[in-house]
Order: structure tokens, then C-alpha cells, then sequence
């Protein structure tokens, strides 16, 4: 039950929300509409307000327009450096999705390219979503909906995937990725895909020192191995081959996508000598 303090504080997020349904938490905010409850003949645009670093949009049947604000849910510069990456299910469509700066549009996601359900990200100083229904005589099969998350830029400004350019990891960087990344594993690579898009590395991981969500799976209780596969750009030329390495990256819609894969003995080097120096940022048991 609400205090009435704590109701008088929600009371205006909830006004400022105008939705019909807004979930709030530390993890993930959602947002559900429906374009049959915006009268014909009204002219404002809804504002939606989601302040969360992931989460998901679902409208029905979309008429008129919608901005759609995408914000952290704390705080701080570092959310100027941010990127919003959006991912349309294979069903959406009725609707352009715009990215809306100051009043000024460009075109991020035709009606007909939602279908492909490609990730589509750019920086989150770029604006809001400007999200517009396309006319259609009937709109009883017209869903718009997209999951999306807040990550990191380090893509760059002009990213439009989740891809990072492959180039070799420095020290600092391998030893951050170990504290920091969304998944870090032992293991050796099985084989590897060629798609258009992108290379899938099937991996068995011979110790999992962590994984976000379960990305890789346990071959059971009596079996310390897991396997699963991870994603990277098809220039990065990957081959399955010998030996050891130490997988990380992160995970994103979840996928698993690779960040710095050292040889494990190679790592291992590098991990003893900051050992010494005492410049690790974190413990790693490496026995």
C-alpha cells in the first residue's frame, strides 16, 4: 500500500508517462498503447518517457505519432557518451521510426525494414523516436514493437550496429574486460560460421568466471564444461584452431557478443605481471 508521500511522489511520473501501461524498475521499463484510444481528430503528439537502460515498446494498431524518450535511469555525464541500440521483432510494422533532434527528422527505420528485425543504434544526444504511423485502410494487423538498451558508446558516432571494429585489444584494455565485461570464459573455439552479417564462433568454455544471463549453457552438474556461441563482425576473419583463450564481450539482446579473446596463456602472462605491479583492477583465480 502507498503512503501518501510516496503517492505524491509517483503521481506526476505517472501523468507525465500518458500510457497505458508503464513498468519501472531498475532493469527494465516497457510501454504498451494501443493506437485506438487516440481520438481521430486530436492533433498533439504523445509523449512517452522510458527511463531505464532496457526494455521493450509494444503498440497496437498505431494512428498519429508518438516521441518516444529514451533515458537512463540515473544521473550522470557519463549518459551523454551513451548509445541507444533498438531491435524490431520479425512481426512489427505500420509505422517510419525517425530520430527526432530539435524538431529536425532523419529517417532511421522504414515500415518495410522492421520485418528484418536488424539492430539499429545511434548516440542518445541524436534525440528522441519520433515513431509515425503509416495510413493503412486496415490497421487490425498493424503491431509496432521493438526491444531496446542503453550501452556504452563505444561504438563511435556514426555506429549503426552493434559491431565494434576488430583490432587487437591493448593490455589495459584485456585486464578491464575481465572485471567489467557481461560474460568472461576459458575455453577453446569449436568451429566457426561465415553469415553475411556476421561470423558465429561456437565455443566450449572450460571455466566460466561469469556470464550476465545464461548465454552459455551447462553440460551438467557432473560436467564442468558449458558451451554456446558467440557473435562478431565477419571482418574480423576468426578460424577455429588450437589451444586456449579467454573469451569476453558483452550481451546484447541476448546474444553474446566478442570483446578482447587473448590466448590464455597470453593473458595469463599479462594477468601475473599486473599481479606484481599491483595495477590489477580485480582478483582473478587463475589456478
Amino acid at each position: 500500500m502507498l503512503t501518501p508521500i510516496l503517492a505524491s511522489l509517483l503521481l506526476p511520473l505517472l501523468l507525465l508517462c500518458r500510457i497505458s501501461f508503464c513498468q519501472y524498475s531498475s532493469d527494465q521499463c516497457s510501454w504498451k498503447g494501443s493506437g485506438l484510444t487516440h481520438e481521430s481528430h486530436a492533433r498533439d503528439v504523445e509523449q512517452v518517457y522510458l527511463r531505464c537502460s532496457q526494455g521493450s515498446l509494444e503498440w497496437l494498431y498505431p494512428t498519429g505519432a508518438i516521441i518516444v524518450n529514451l533515458r537512463p535511469n540515473t544521473v550522470s555525464p557519463a549518459a551523454a557518451r551513451l548509445s541507444v541500440c533498438i531491435k524490431p521483432s520479425a512481426d512489427s510494422g505500420g509505422t517510419n521510426i525517425y530520430l527526432d533532434r530539435n524538431g529536425k527528422l532523419r529517417l532511421l527505420l522504414r515500415e518495410q525494414d522492421h520485418a528484418q528485425g536488424k539492430v539499429q543504434c545511434f548516440s542518445i544526444q541524436e534525440g528522441a523516436l519520433f515513431i509515425e504511423a503509416v495510413p493503412h485502410l486496415d490497421i487490425s494487423r498493424r503491431i509496432t514493437e521493438f526491444q531496446y538498451e542503453l550501452v556504452s558508446d563505444r561504438l563511435g558516432p556514426d555506429a549503426q550496429s552493434l559491431e565494434e571494429p576488430c583490432h587487437p585489444c591493448s593490455d589495459t584494455e584485456v585486464l578491464l574486460a575481465v572485471c567489467t565485461n557481461d560474460f568472461v570464459g576459458r575455453g577453446s573455439i569449436r568451429r566457426v560460421e561465415q553469415e553475411e552479417e556476421h561470423s558465429t564462433v561456437a565455443v566450449e568454455i572450460s571455466r566460466l568466471y561469469r556470464q550476465k544471463i545464461h548465454v552459455f549453457a551447462s553440460g551438467g552438474v557432473r560436467v564442468r564444461r558449458w558451451t554456446g556461441s558467440i557473435k562478431m563482425p565477419p571482418q574480423c576473419g576468426v578460424r577455429a584452431g588450437e589451444g586456449e583463450f579467454l573469451f569476453t564481450g558483452t550481451v546484447r539482446f541476448g546474444e553474446a557478443w566478442m570483446g578482447c579473446a587473448p590466448r590464455y596463456k597470453d593473458f595469463l602472462r599479462l594477468y601475473n605481471e599486473a599481479e606484481q605491479q599491483g595495477t590489477n583492477p580485480c582478483h582473478v583465480e587463475t589456478d
